[in-house]
This record gives structure tokens, C-alpha cells and sequence, in this order.
């Protein structure tokens, strides 16, 4: 059968990635007899679809997961979505906003059915585009966040909490997204840097016979009218005339007193400070602490309350242009300065963070958050790479509790029932709330009817913190044959930024409900950036679609150019020439294929290339033994890189070369069946990163049993290596790269035999290499000298000296310059080693084997000097 000319991945890729659906090779069920080797995916939002970030994360997952089920572990990779209950509101808020419909004019009821249809149209792209890429998910284990047992786990897990006073009710200064009207998590705000206006105001003070006035400071004029105090220094003299004092707040004109604390700080701004309670957290400290009133002058969206007084209605930043307007006018503003500042952002709706006192529930970290913090210092679980333990210590030992609430329909609603004296019960159920109820309330009379359930609901990562366990429905069944078999989970592969959103918790979670870890490693990727160094996103419009770039470039290259460049923890910077790279790559594979596949073999002919065959027999097992290593330590960008130079370099550029037939010749049976099984445990190697095209070639390349798949085929076994043998033939390689040089740069013919002369230190070192010598480098005769060779070129190579006689090919006067200017080059530098060899403080301070490094290189400069005397001599 002809093969194409040319690799097609659409053609490949959608055909084996059926096959492999269609035979169930993703599929994971618990097998006593077998290790198992989990991976949960990190739930991608079912607002989601395939970015940058998706495709280099779910590369790597891939990847380790295809290898542990050629190593024949039970490989289990569960998929799944996150119900992401901001962003998703926001999604079916704005597709009833397109149907004419408002939220605030349906019941809950009605805003649940839409969000679930759009949900049911929507939310499985993204799963359906990593299929795409290759993901061998096991598809039949897809969860999703907002399913009724994941739900109910939700639940369970926050009545349990609750009963245990982790979990309380409570006012607290909340970040507080207008955009969205929920509460957010500190780990939700997204710091930008922006800058901002300083307006320094006059306040009047009240009892004077003539108006004077104390100048106050502020970035936020609107929230002047939520003014409770204005403190100053005790010890600040200039305002000791303050003592005691009341103020006016400009424009409104309503008194306000002013305080004393040592909190102010005299060398800053004005020295006075305006104490806002509802609207700034450190405002809301000193407020509690001097008996302050605390007046909250927002809406839920961000517009100014009757509180205000003024500018009712408008939103806080039409109100900040008004009133400053208004100020300037009533001589009230004395300036404006600018400044560098940080803006607070909400991370889904990217609304202008608002400070505000709110009532939220709240899970206590601190003591959960012993255990985890333990686990990771003590490396019970590891973060690859390792440099990402201090930012973790550092959030865990300062770690705040945890604002749990969302203001919010999407989502797992708050298990708390509210009694008609206002007091509360959490339960599990309607039934199990109603019970305890009466109990509370001695009312064995109260009804369901009576109860009002918490309008709130749960935040989304309050939900996949508990992902590896309630996937295998841990708390559906805590004794579950998934549960027990599965968890706890080999390897987790995330981003840095939600190693404390998500990571951390999930550790906490783990000790909390299972006493053990969730996983043992933990591989954080980079953030995929632009040439530029900037985050890939939309809104920049420098992210190309992952889709096009697999139309274009195919998966298998796409994956490749992901990972040439993208070590753990480190960012990527991204270039369309990578994914061109990891085509190049896969079309050199199967031009290799193409090669090997269109050889006739006769039968009689005797194997000519044991040498060969055993040096790369060897070089496999020397690469193998490196990429092993890599994958132990997650090295996975490196591990590629190894796969790559083995595929490129040795395999198709030296081990091919030196093995195939002349032009229209056949080839030798064993030399092929050799070659063959060679090909097979590349593609085993290479078939974690780049599925299709081994797959393809495997399959192409002879008759296979039903089941007999590269997928579930053997990962090859570790082997010695002959490191002499791989010494030797790197030195022939060079060899023939200089003779090859030496073509180059005298514009020979690769076509014309040259004759090879060696002066060699052991006389039979290149016996066996001297046939492999002739091939590549086109020689013709080679002979062993003792002296050196008149009119010939020379080069030394490992201490050994090589001749090409040149006459009649070159153009003397030439070759005598470039001779002339090699001698200058390497008598300087052999006097740079020289004289680092002659400085005692050196030799007597560095290691042994870097001052036989520093030898061998004088003495291969020396034996190179004598060599370019000799040549020029014959000149």
C-alpha cells in the first residue's frame, strides 16, 4: 500500500481518536491487580471556551496520564465543569436581557430554568473542543459542579461545618463587586495599577468666630457624605487646637467630631484623616474602636442610597465628577494631586472593587489550614516546581477567613432556614430544618410555610475545593469501591493563580473530610504570554483561537510547539513559530516512516551495520534513562526536548543515514526488522506527546490485533547503555560534521569522493567506525598514518589528527589566510587557559574535575596549533 506523501492530521486524528473512544481505552474502572494513576482535571467554567491556557494545562495532563496507562497502571482521568456561578449569572442575565427580560421581574424559580437551558446548550463545549487536542478523559466520568450528588456533598459538607463552628454568620467589611452585587473573596480581587486623584478638602470647624478650616485628604470625595469623624494625631501639634472639636462635612453641612488616635499618621498628607466606617476596612477598625456610627451610603449596585443625602441615585463615579465639581465651586477643594495607585478589581466582572460592611457567612480557615500548610513543608505533597513553596507558607500562615456567601441565584443555595423571630436553622433538607425549628423555637405547631430559606448562595470554589472527593462520590459513600481505589490522587496540573483559590483548599478539604492529602504532586504551569510578555486574552485581541491552530498546524503540533518552551512554573511566551516547529517535527517523523516503509529487502544479503545498530540501540537507552528522570522530577518541556533530539538527531540525521541502502538498492532483512523495532519504541516515547501520528505510523506499519494499539502498548523498559560505544560514535559524528565543514566552506561537491588520512593515537580505534565514516562524509579511501600529510587539510578530534589531501581543490592563498587566522584565535585562547591554570588562587580553590576540564582543553588547543602549523607548512 502507497503512504501519502505528506502527513495529514485531519484525516489521522479524528479517526483514531474514535477508534480509541469506540474501544473504551479511556475508560478506568478500580483493578486490584493494577496501580492505579488519577488525575482530576481542573473543572474549566461551562462559560468557558478553549484558550491558550486550557490547551498548554490539558497538554501536560494528557501527557502524564498516556504515560502511566503504557505503563500499565489503571489510568483514570476524570473530566468535568465548573458551574462558575458569577460568570454564568452574568451569561443568562445577558441572554434574557436579548429576550426583553429583566431579572428583577422573574422569581428564582423561572431564573433557574433559563440558567440550566443555557447550561444544557452551552456548557459542554469546552469538554467537546479537548477532545480536539487529544484528551483521553475517561468521558464517562464527566462532572459537573451543580449535579444533584455534587450538590448534596455541598451541603453536607456545610452543615458539618457549620455544626462544628467552623462556618458562622456575622457582619464583616466584604470586597463587594457592583457589577455583579455579590461578595467576593479576597482572592477574587485582581490588583491593577492605575492612576489616581488625591482632592484635598476643607472641613470648617464648628465655634469659630471667624470660618477656619482643617484639610482632609481623600481619593474617594463621593463617600465624604458616610463621614463620621475626622481624626488626627494626639501628638501632632499643629491640631491641638482641635482637641475636643466637632467639624462640618463640606457641602452636606452635618457636624461630625473630631477624634484622637495615634493610627493617624503625622508625616502623611494632611495629618488628618477622614473616617468613613461603611467604606474603607482600616475606617471600619477605628470606627469600632471609638463607638463610631457606621453609615452606608451604596446600593447594591454601586448608585448612592437617601443615606447620602446628595446625589441620590447617581452612580459613585457620576457622583465623585459632581462633587468635585460642586466642591470647586463652594471653595471647598484646595487641590488635586495625582498618584500612583492600585486599583481593585473584581477577577470576573472586572467592576471597581467596593469596600462594604455586609452581613456574609464565613468558614474559619485557621485551623484547617494547619494540616495543610504541613503537608507541603514537609513535601507529604510537592509543588513542581518547588519555588512556589514560600508564596504558600506565606498565604497559609496568614491565611483570613473565608467569606463563603454570594449574593446570587447560580449556585448551591445556603442550607440556613430563617425562623419569624429572625433567629436561624442549618440542615440538610426542607424537613430535617422544620424539626430543628421546633425544637429551637418550642413551637411543635411551626409550619414549612414559616420558614424562609437563606436567599444566598454558596461560592463556586466552595464547591471544587471538595473535586477529587466528590467526583467518586466520597460523600455520597465514603466507603465507595471509586473512593477507596482512587483517592488519594497522583497528580494535580494547575495555574500559579489559583494555588490558594483552589489548591490549598482542596489540601484542606482532604485532611478535613478524608484525613489524607488529595494528590501527591502538585505541576503549576506558566501563564501563556504574547512575544511581548503580555497575558493572552481577548479583550487584547494577541490570543489566537487553539481551534485554528490545530486546523492549521494539527494537534500533534500544536501540543509539541505548547511544551518546547513551557518549563513548570515558568511562563511561556508564545510564537506561532512553535506550533510551525512541532509540525516540522511531525513531518519529519513521518518522512522518516515514509523512508523505512518504501525499502526492499533481500533476502541474501548480509547485514552490514552492527555497529550502527548497536550504537543506537544503546543511545536510545542512555536518552531513556534521561527522559525517566525528567518525568520523576516533571520536567516535562524537558522531557520532549529529549524524546525530540533522539527523533531528530540520532535517529533520522545519523542512525538512518548510516543504515540505508544506495539509491533504488535493497536493503538486508535483519538491518530492517532491526530498524523497525527500533521505529516502535520511538513511538512509544513520543506517543504521550504526540498521540495521532504514532498512533498512525504504528498502525500503518504492520498488521495489528484488534486491541493491539500504540495507546495501551508497553512503555519500553529501562536498559544499559554502552557510554563508551555513544563516546565514540559522537566523536566519528563530529568527525564527519568537519569534513563536511571542510566541503562547505571550500565549495566541494558533497558528490566528490575525498580521501581521509588518520593519525591516530590507538590504531584500531575507528576500525570499526571506518565504514560508517566513508558513508556519511562520501570518502573514498582512508588510511592510517603516522606523520603528518603534505598539502592536505587537517582538523583534530579527540586528540586524533585528520588529513584531507586537497590538491587540485582549493584555492591556496585563501586556505593559507583563514589557516593564518585560525592559529591567531587559538593561540589566544590558549593562553587565556594557560594563564588561568598559572593563577595559584584558582588551582588551589576549584574542584578537581573543573582543573582537569581546564588541562584537556590546553592540551586539545596545543594539539590543534600543531595540527594548523602542519597544514599550513604543506601549503
Amino acid at each position: 500500500m502507497s503512504i501519502s506523501t505528506k502527513y495529514n492530521p485531519r484525516e489521522v486524528e479524528e479517526k483514531w481518536y474514535s477508534s480509541w473512544m469506540q474501544r473504551g481505552f479511556f475508560r478506568s474502572t478500580p483493578n486490584p491487580k493494577k496501580e492505579p494513576y488519577t488525575i482530576v482535571i481542573p473543572p474549566p467554567n461551562v462559560t468557558g471556551v478553549l484558550h491558550m491556557g486550557h490547551m498548554l494545562n490539558n497538554t501536560i495532563q494528557d501527557v502524564l496520564i498516556r504515560r502511566a496507562r503504557m505503563k500499565g497502571k489503571e489510568a483514570c482521568w476524570v473530566p468535568g465543569t465548573d458551574h462558575a456561578s458569577i460568570a454564568t449569572e452574568a451569561k443568562v442575565v445577558a441572554m434574557l436581557k436579548e429576550r426583553g427580560i429583566e431579572k428583577k421581574d422573574i422569581s428564582r424559580e423561572e431564573f433557574l430554568e433559563y440558567a440550566w437551558e443555557w447550561k444544557e446548550k452551552y456548557g459542554g463545549i469546552i469538554l467537546e473542543q479537548l477532545k480536539k487536542l487529544g484528551a483521553s478523559c475517561d468521558w464517562d466520568r464527566t462532572r459537573f459542579t451543580m449535579e444533584d450528588d455534587l450538590s448534596e456533598a455541598v451541603i453536607e459538607v456545610f452543615v458539618d461545618l457549620y455544626r462544628k463552628g467552623q462556618i458562622y454568620r456575622g457582619v464583616r467589611m466584604v470586597n463587594w463587586d457592583p457589577l455583579g452585587r455579590t461578595a467576593l473573596s479576597d482572592e477574587e480581587v485582581v490588583p491593577k495599577d492605575t492612576m489616581a486623584k488625591m482632592y484635598h478638602l476643607n472641613y470648617e470647624v464648628v465655634g469659630g468666630a471667624e470660618p477656619t478650616y482643617i484639610t482632609v485628604a481623600t481619593s474617594r470625595p463621593e463617600t465624604i457624605m458616610a463621614d463620621v469623624a475626622v481624626a488626627v494625631n494626639p501628638n501632632d501639634e499643629r491640631y491641638t487646637h482641635l482637641h475636643g472639636k466637632s467639624v462640618r462635612i463640606p457641602l452636606l453641612g452635618k457636624e461630625i467630631p473630631v477624634i484622637l488616635d495615634e493610627y493617624v499618621s503625622i508625616e502623611f498628607g494632611t495629618g488628618a484623616l477622614k473616617v468613613t466606617p461603611a467604606h474603607d476596612l482600616n475606617d471600619y477598625e477605628l470606627g469600632q474602636k471609638h463607638n463610631l456610627p457606621t453609615i452606608d451610603i451604596l446600593n447594591d449596585d454601586g448608585t448612592l442610597n437617601e443615606k447620602a443625602q446628595l446625589y441620590v441615585g447617581q452612580d459613585r463615579f457620576a457622583a465623585r465628577r459632581n462633587i468635585v465639581k460642586d466642591l470647586q465651586e463652594a471653595g471647598l477643594l484646595v487641590k488635586i494631586d495625582e498618584y500612583a495607585s492600585v486599583l481593585q478589581t473584581s477577577e470576573r466582572t472586572g467592576a471597581v472593587i467596593e469596600p462594604r460592611l455586609s452581613m456574609q457567612w464565613w468558614c474559619k480557615m485557621e485551623e484547617m489550614a494547619k494540616p495543610a500548610l504541613d503537608a507541603v513543608m514537609n513535601d507529604e505533597i510537592r509543588l513542581h516546581p518547588p519555588k512556589f513553596k514560600n508564596m504558600y507558607r506565606s498565604w497559609m500562615e496568614n491565611v483570613h477567613d473565608w467569606c463563603i456567601s454570594r449574593q446570587l441565584w447560580w449556585g448551591q443555595r445556603i442550607p440556613a432556614y430563617y425562623l419569624p423571630d429572625g433567629s436561624f436553622v442549618v440542615a440538610t433538607t426542607p424537613e430535617d430544618a422544620l424539626e430543628l425549628a421546633r425544637k429551637q423555637s418550642g413551637n411543635a405547631n411551626l409550619q414549612a410555610s414559616e420558614l424562609r430559606q437563606d436567599d444566598d448562595v454558596l461560592d463556586t470554589w466552595f464547591s471544587s475545593w471538595l473535586w477529587p472527593i466528590s467526583v467518586f462520590d466520597g460523600f455520597k459513600d465514603p466507603d465507595n469501591k471509586d473512593i477507596l481505589y482512587y483517592y488519594p490522587t497522583n497528580d494535580l496540573v494547575t495555574a500559579p493563580e489559583i494555588l490558594f483559590f483552589w489548591v490549598a483548599r482542596m489540601i484542606m478539604a482532604g485532611y478535613e473530610f478524608r484525613k489524607e492529602a488529595p494528590f501527591r504532586n502538585v505541576y503549576l504551569t506558566g501563564i501563556v504570554r504574547d512575544a511581548q510578555g503580555r497575558k493572552m486574552s481577548k479583550s487584547l485581541g494577541n490570543s489566537p483561537d487553539p481551534l485554528d491552530l490545530i486546523d492549521q498546524y494539527g494537534a500533534d503540533g500544536v501540543r509539541a510547539g505548547m511544551l518546547f518552551s513551557s518549563p513548570a512554573g515558568n511562563d511561556l511566551l508564545f510564537d506561532e513559530k512553535l506550533v510551525e516547529q512541532g509540525r516540522n517535527f511531525s513531518n519529519k517523523i513521518w518522512n522518516a516512516y515514509r523512508l523505512i516503509k518504501g525499502w526492499e529487502v533481500d533476502e541474501s544479503l548480509p547485514c552490514p551495520n552492527e555497529t550502527a545498530m548497536a550504537w543506537f540501540d544503546s543511545r536510545f537507552n542512555e536518552a531513556f534513562v534521561q527522559l525517566e528522570d525528567h518525568f520523576s522530577k516533571f520536567r516535562i518541556s524537558d522531557a520532549l526536548l529529549t524524546v525530540y533530539k533522539l527523533v531528530w538527531d540520532d535517529f533520522c540525521s545519523s542512525y538512518l543515514e548510516m543504515i540505508k541502502p544506495a539509491y533504488q538498492q535493497p536493503i538486508d532483512r535483519q538491518t530492517l526488522d532491526t530498524t523497525i523495532v527500533y521505529l516502535e519504541k520511538i513511538l512509544k516515547v513520543l506517543h504521550p506527546f504526540m498521540p495521532f501520528i504514532t498512533e498512525e505510523i504504528w498502525q500503518d506499519l504492520k498488521e495489528r490485533k484488534d486491541k493491539e494499539y500504540l495507546i495501551v502498548a508497553a512503555w519500553p523498559k529501562q536498559d544499559k547503555f554502552d557510554k563508551e560505544l555513544n563516546e565514540k560514535m559522537e566523536a566519528v559524528l563530529k568527525i564527519v560534521a568537519a569534513i563536511r565543514n571542510i566541503r562547505n566552506s571550500k565549495n566541494i561537491s558533497p558528490n566528490k569522493s575525498l580521501d581521509l588520512a588518520i593519525k591516530v593515537m590507538n590504531q584500531d580505534g575507528y576500525d570499526d567506525f571506518i565504514s560508517i565514516i566513508r558513508k556519511l562524509a562520501n570518502i573514498n579511501e582512508v588510511t592510517l598514518v603516522q606523520e603528518s600529510v603534505e598539502g592536505a587539510i587537517s582538523f583534530v578530534e579527540a586528540g586524533d589528527e585528520f588529513f584531507i589531501p586537497m590538491e587540485g581543490n582549493i584555492d591556496v592563498e585563501a586556505e593559507r589566510d583563514r589557516l593564518q587566522k585560525e592559529l591567531e584565535y587559538t593561540r589566544g585562547f590558549l593562553n587565556s587557559v594557560v594563564k588561568k591554570l598559572s593563577n595559584e588562587r584558582f588551582v588551589s580553590g576549584a574542584p578537581e574535575a573543573v582543573i582537569a576540564n581546564e588541562r584537556k582543553k590546553q592540551a586539545d588547543a596545543e594539539a590543534k596549533i600543531h595540527a594548523i602549523e602542519q597544514s599550513l607548512a604543506s601549503l
